[in-house]
């Protein structure tokens, strides 16, 4: 079991988040970017530098991250390809992507950058706030007693 993270646009607390549960429970973090990230001081937190190509670290992460992984991003075209191969998917505010919502979750996406591109609809998500970490700090916890209820 490994936590990956689509390091380029996830916010600062997340990563924070997901390196407590790595050290207080023996999970292994990989980072991927296309940029280098500092990974921490821990020997279980790597980071993966990519290519500057669009689409690099997606790629990445679909060839690396296995069954039973669970990988943050808030890229919904990655979460679906990830869904579709069976991990685990969860965005920095909380939200699980699954095989019941990642169809609906994507046609919202695809429908809201049509509007975008017409230049109906601007501007970008809203602010990252505390009950966005909240969230996902719940979402990551109950991820976590799933797999492992007896370290919790």
């Amino acid at each position: 079991m490994k936590i990956w993270i689509d390091a380029d646009a996830c916010p600062g607390p997340v990563k924070e988040m997901v390196f407590r549960a790595s050290r207080r429970l023996g999970i292994a973090v990989t980072l991927v970017a296309n940029r280098q990230l500092f990974s921490g001081a821990s020997p279980l937190i790597t980071a993966v530098s990519v290519e500057q190509t669009l689409d690099a670290a997606d790629h990445y992460l679909v060839q690396h991250a296995e069954r039973g992984d669970l990988v943050i991003t808030a890229d919904i075209p990655l979460a679906a390809r990830l869904v579709a191969g069976g991990m685990a998917v969860l965005n920095p505010r909380g939200e699980a992507y699954t095989v019941e919502n990642i169809r609906e979750r994507l046609s919202l996406r695809d429908f809201k950058e049509a509007l975008r591109a017409a230049g109906t609809v601007t501007g970008g998500p809203a602010p990252y706030h505390d009950r966005d970490k909240r969230a996902f700090a719940n979402a990551l916890d109950r991820w976590l007693a799933k797999r492992q209820p007896h370290l919790l």
